[in-house]
């Protein structure tokens, strides 16, 4: 089964009309008010790779609460009633958004998804970054720049998976190991498909330091850059609806930008 961007029915777990445009306006006035202040409440892990830096782990819970409490934001989800997941089409789940993802309060470093890229990146500006490009997120991912990791890995070399060699240790559907299942929050939800989540940071460190670079929750890009309003932006990295091959360099997706749902989430990345 493979989720796709409309439902058999079109239906699209995105926000329309007036609720693209607050979100929109979201964005500039977040990057234009970002202080030292903002950036240190933010509160983000910044982990150097090559000329730039990115966050250590997605963007979590209590992260995007600060900014929701500094800015006032109302994500699309919330306006619209809850975000979306895949169930042989795009269901509306009512409640579940980044406050709760499964329908009830998460922890505070669970992964914030049902978030918009538009709402990602106000977050990544207001943290005085940006959402990686794809550059940077496929560098981080698979090519390992630090001069003396951590074994297994090898400075210099570049990944199959941001795991190493084998996708073994991180939050996949089926071919990840068995601590994927056991590390699953879902909060009791019924799920169709997959065990849900994992807490940020919970899955082993991965290349260049980094955590959940492959599986847990996709993650927005700032891709394709020449695009603009709801066009579609890239996702990197797969999800725990997803195995392994979803996790590789060559494998990418795109969804609306106005999209929202339970297995996307998003990092920060500094420095272009």
């Amino acid at each position: 089964m493979r989720e796709s961007s409309r439902s058999s029915a079109g239906v699209r777990p995105t926000a329309r009309g007036p609720l693209r445009g607050a979100v929109v306006g979201a964005v500039l006035a977040a990057a234009l008010a970002v202080t030292p202040a903002t950036v240190a409440a933010a509160d983000i892990d910044w982990i150097r790779v090559g000329d730039f830096d990115i966050a250590r782990t997605e963007t979590t819970v209590a992260q995007f609460r600060r900014f929701v409490a500094a800015t006032g934001t109302v994500t699309a989800a919330e306006r619209a009633g809850g975000g979306s997941v895949y169930e042989n089409g795009w269901v509306r789940k009512p409640g579940w958004t980044w406050r709760a993802p499964f329908g009830s309060p998460p922890a505070d470093d669970e992964p914030a998804v049902h978030v918009s890229w538009h709402e990602a990146q106000a977050f990544c500006r207001w943290a005085g970054g940006a959402l990686p490009t794809d550059r940077q997120w496929t560098r981080a991912a698979y090519d390992e720049q630090r001069a003396q990791p951590l074994a297994p890995f090898v400075a210099g070399r570049n990944y199959p998976y941001p795991t190493g060699d084998a996708p073994t240790g991180a939050q996949c559907l089926d071919d990840c190991g068995p601590a994927a299942r056991t590390r699953a929050v879902r909060h009791g939800a019924r799920l169709l498909r997959g065990d849900g989540h994992a807490r940020a940071g919970a899955a082993p460190a991965g290349v260049n330091g980094l955590h959940d670079m492959g599986g847990n929750v996709w993650e927005w890009v700032d891709a394709p850059q020449e695009a603009a309003g709801d066009a579609p932006r890239l996702t990197r990295g797969g999800s725990w609806w997803y195995g392994a091959a979803q996790m590789q360099r060559a494998h990418l997706q795109d969804k609306p930008a106005d999209t929202a749902v339970v297995y996307i989430g998003f990092r920060c990345a500094r420095g272009r």
